[in-house]
């Protein structure tokens, strides 16, 4: 048999690639930070745009997820008109086009953007307009949709609960909450939870990050997540045995058996301390074990990366071929929270044929 042959980067732009965990605040242009911070009046602390945009990196590298998140406060601070939002939302879904991404769900908390008078409605009316604008820019090549996340430190997640329902027919697709881990329970939040589940909709739950398996057992068992944000830390319920073998313990089975999509997000692991290096990685212990696996970006700017980066990254640190790409793809795409024709339609018509052709 011959060896794996690890794909090109060029390979893998061109590939038909599938995001379901990327923040909105964490992928801006960094020209286009700079830019909206001098209509803002919002004080940086770099001013040009290739300083500003190491200063991101530099700062999330930290390995630190409170560090990280600190960073957040000139991205969000640049994004609190309806014209900002509207810029913000179209140069991503560019941006992901230009880099092969076909689909992807977008999340980003509304009540971060109201501090200059918008509504939640309006931050949502804003953010669509964008994603709009950039699919028909695309030329098709793109689908985007929202996820609208609650933060934990707040107490709205029953209100975005709500939002996210209320515009399930406009572009929104799911549910999520975000933030500190520590101190901020997803059971704490059971009532939006329920609430969105009463309606039929679509729930993803940052765990499993910077806290350990009650995170990810609170976020699975008690408050009905149908995919985890990271969910690395679900790599602690099982033990490697010496002949290459593997015991999994309940929860991790749990996981494994009801497909539970994991939302990993190498790069920005590393950084936040959920992992001590690519090729330390759990994603490759997991993907072994056949956990329901997906690779992201989380936050575009703060990592520097994208997604033909993530998965460059995976194949130059684990030796996968183009075969593995495809399988993570695929994972990824059953995933998503549109329906079930939407989904197969862009495996079956966009991913697979790109790959049988490669063969």
């Amino acid at each position: 048999m011959e060896p794996t042959r690890v794909p090109t980067r060029d390979e893998l732009r061109s590939a038909p690639k599938v995001l379901l965990h990327d923040h909105l605040d964490g992928g801006l242009r960094p020209a286009s930070v700079v830019e909206l911070a001098a209509d803002a009046g919002h004080e940086l602390p770099e001013t040009d745009a290739e300083a500003l945009g190491r200063w991101f990196t530099e700062s999330a590298d930290s390995g630190s997820l409170v560090r990280y998140l600190e960073t957040f406060e000139h991205t969000v601070g640049v994004m609190q008109t309806g014209p900002a939002l509207t810029r913000v939302a179209r140069e991503c879904v560019e941006d992901l086009a230009d880099d092969g991404v076909v689909y992807a769900e977008i999340r980003y908390a509304p009540e971060l953007h109201v501090q200059q008078g918008l509504t939640l409605d309006e931050v949502v009316g804003a953010v669509q307009e964008g994603f709009e604008q950039g699919c028909e820019a695309s030329g098709g090549r793109i689908v985007v949709r929202h996820l609208l996340t609650g933060m934990r430190q707040a107490a709205r997640a029953r209100e975005i609960a709500e939002l996210a329902v209320a515009h399930r027919d406009r572009g929104v697709v799911g549910f999520d909450i975000a933030g500190p881990e520590a101190g901020y329970p997803p059971s704490r939040f059971l009532d939006a939870f329920e609430y969105v589940r009463r309606e039929n909709g679509h729930i993803t739950i940052h765990a499993g990050e910077a806290f350990g398996l009650p995170s990810i057992w609170e976020a699975v068992q008690w408050c009905g997540a149908d995919r985890l944000g990271h969910g690395v830390r679900i790599v602690d319920d099982v033990t490697p045995g010496d002949d290459g073998t593997a015991e999994l313990g309940r929860l991790a089975s749990y996981v494994r058996d009801k497909r539970i999509p994991l939302e990993m997000c190498p790069t920005s692991n590393v950084q936040t301390g959920a992992a001590d290096s690519i090729a330390d990685h759990p994603i490759k212990t997991l993907a072994d074990l056949r956990f329901r696996v997906t690779v992201n970006t989380d936050n575009r700017l703060m990592s520097g990366t994208s997604m033909t980066n993530e998965h460059a990254l995976l194949c130059e640190a684990f030796g996968w071929g183009l075969d593995q790409v495809e399988w993570l793809t695929i994972n990824a795409m059953k995933s998503a929270f549109i329906p079930y024709d939407e989904r197969l339609d862009i495996i079956m018509n966009t991913i697979k044929p790109w790959y049988a052709a490669q063969r």
